[in-house]
């Protein structure tokens, strides 16, 4: 079991579902977690719920597309920390519309949450991140980030981060930050529960299931721990084997080459 004690860390995007499960067991492991997110009632009680488990965490608002939050941000951990030790770029939003069928607002508004907040987090934090002598950078991207997802705006914003994550990693490794990505399959939470390619998504994936929002958490423990010390640049599906070949698997069930 990975050991964050003490810990500083921010996850974005946290107030509720994928981003609150990464919050919550990052604070079981000792980090001192704070919850940043738009959505003030919901971070209030998600902390209201932590605390009551005696866990260490605390809620700041965090609109990631602002720069004027994360100076926010920047000041509660320089004051109250001294330092940031674990950064989750977690917080994403879907369009669900084609290319024909987005606008130019609803193109720049994913784009400016699920990509450039992720940068703006990473350039305003990045001294408090090299104050330890250590720490680690997790963005949240998707395995639509190794194929053509329906949403273009998402799909593009997903493969981006890769690259950010990359570009970063190279950037920082001299200040011993290392960045990584997690690329979640399906997944069900409160953004996606009515989806209407639940279902199929599950019958495609080779595990015949969606992960849990807890499955992804401890993924993101891991690369933030020093147990992960060495391992930076890096892309990590978890997807239940979805992009290893789920297409091809299902015509081999169909064809008869594999049993269902």
């Amino acid at each position: 079991m990975q050991n964050l004690k003490d810990k500083p860390a921010l996850v974005t995007g946290a107030a509720r579902g994928q981003g609150l499960a990464e919050a919550k067991l990052l604070a079981e492991r000792g980090a001192r977690v704070v919850i940043g997110d738009v959505l003030e009632a919901d971070g209030a009680a998600a902390v209201e719920t932590l605390r009551a488990e005696g866990l260490d965490v605390r809620f700041i608002k965090l609109d990631v597309s602002s720069e004027a939050d994360w100076d926010a941000a920047h000041a509660l951990f320089r004051d109250t920390y001294g330092r940031l030790d674990i950064l989750v770029n977690n917080a994403g939003i879907i369009n669900r519309t084609s290319i024909r069928d987005t606008s130019l607002e609803a193109w720049q508004r994913l784009i400016d949450i699920n990509l450039t907040g992720a940068f703006i987090g990473i350039k305003r934090m990045a001294d408090l991140l090299a104050e330890g002598g250590g720490a680690s950078v997790i963005n949240i991207s998707s395995n639509s980030a190794f194929s053509g997802h329906y949403d273009p705006a998402y799909t593009a914003s997903k493969w981006a981060l890769r690259g950010l994550t990359r570009a970063a990693a190279m950037e920082f490794a001299p200040a011993n930050i290392r960045v990584n990505a997690v690329c979640p399959g399906l997944v069900v939470t409160g953004l996606n529960a009515t989806a209407p390619h639940l279902q199929p998504m599950i019958a495609m994936t080779p595990l015949k299931r969606a992960a849990s929002v807890e499955e992804i958490a401890h993924l993101v423990a891991y690369l933030a721990s020093d147990e992960a010390a060495f391992v930076t640049g890096e892309d990590f599906l978890i997807d239940g084997g979805f992009i290893a070949g789920a297409a091809y698997r299902r015509v081999s069930v169909e064809s008869g080459l594999y049993p269902e």
